[in-house]
C-alpha cells in the first residue's frame, strides 16, 4: 500500500468501521442513563462557567476544576456500566485496545491545531482570549494545571463519550454529544475554545462509535490536551 492508501485505511479503521459488540441494556437502564446524564450536564455546565471565569493565579481555580471533574466522573459512573471498547488491529483480522491508534489520532489533532496557532498568533482578537486562558498555567503551578488537564480530560470522556453517548442512543449520539460538548464549552466565552471542542469532540465521538468504549477517546483527548498545554504557549509567544 502507498502512503495515501495507508492513511485512508487508518482513518477508516479508527473513525468509520465499528468493531462488533453487544452493549444491549434494558429500557429501565436506558431511562436511568438519560435522567442521570441530564442532571449531570446541568451541574457540570454551571461549575465549568464558574471555573473558567476565575482569575489566573487564584487558588479557587484548582478547587473548581477538580470539583468539575468529580461531577463529570460521578455522573458517568452513576449512569450505568461504562465500556473500555476495542479497536481494529493493524492487520484488520481482529480487535485490541485502541491505544496506539488513539495516540496517532491525538498527535494528528495536535499538529492541526499547531498549524492553526500560526494564524491565531497574528490576530489579536483571537490570540488574547486564548492567552488569558493559558495564563492559568503561566501564573499558577504548571504541574498542577497539567494534573488538572489529565483529570478533567478523563472525566469529560467518561461523561460525554461514556454516559451521555450511551444515553442518547447510537443513531444520533455522534452529532448530539459533539454539539452538547461544544455548547458546554461555550460557557468559557472563548470562541476558539468552542471550535476546538467541536472538532475534538467530533473525532472522539467517531472513535466512541467505532470502538464502543471510552479508552480510545480518553487517550486521544489527553494526547491532544497535554500537547496543547505545553506547546501552544511557546508557539504563541514566539509568533506574537
Amino acid at each position: 500500500m502507498n502512503v495515501v492508501d495507508e492513511f485512508r485505511a487508518f482513518l477508516r479503521a479508527a473513525l468509520v468501521t465499528p468493531v462488533e459488540r453487544d452493549h444491549t441494556e434494558s429500557d429501565a437502564a436506558f431511562r436511568r442513563r438519560r435522567v442521570v446524564a441530564a442532571i449531570t450536564l446541568v451541574i457540570g455546565g454551571v461549575i465549568l462557567a464558574i471555573a473558567l471565569r476565575i482569575e489566573p493565579g487564584d487558588p479557587r481555580f484548582y478547587g473548581a476544576t477538580f470539583a468539575l471533574a468529580g461531577v463529570w466522573a460521578a455522573g458517568a459512573f452513576l449512569s450505568g456500566p461504562l465500556h473500555l471498547g476495542r479497536g481494529h488491529t493493524r492487520g484488520g483480522s481482529g480487535s485490541s485496545r485502541a491505544v496506539v491508534q488513539s495516540l496517532a489520532l491525538g498527535v494528528m489533532l495536535l499538529a492541526l491545531f499547531m498549524v492553526g496557532a500560526l494564524v491565531v498568533a497574528r490576530i489579536p482578537v483571537l490570540r488574547e482570549p486564548v492567552q488569558e486562558l493559558l495564563d492559568h498555567a503561566r501564573v499558577g503551578s504548571l504541574p498542577l494545571v497539567a494534573l488538572i488537564t489529565v483529570v478533567n480530560g478523563i472525566a469529560e470522556e467518561l461523561y460525554f463519550r461514556g454516559a451521555l453517548y450511551a444515553a442518547v442512543g447510537r443513531r444520533h449520539a455522534v452529532a448530539v454529544t459533539t454539539v452538547v460538548y461544544a455548547l458546554v464549552t461555550a460557557a468559557a466565552g472563548i470562541p476558539l475554545l468552542v471550535l476546538a471542542a467541536a472538532l475534538v469532540g467530533l473525532v472522539v465521538a467517531f472513535q466512541r462509535r467505532v470502538t464502543g468504549g471510552i479508552l480510545g477517546p480518553i487517550v486521544t483527548h489527553l494526547t491532544w490536551s497535554l500537547g496543547m498545554l505545553f506547546l501552544l504557549p511557546p508557539v504563541l509567544d514566539a509568533l506574537s
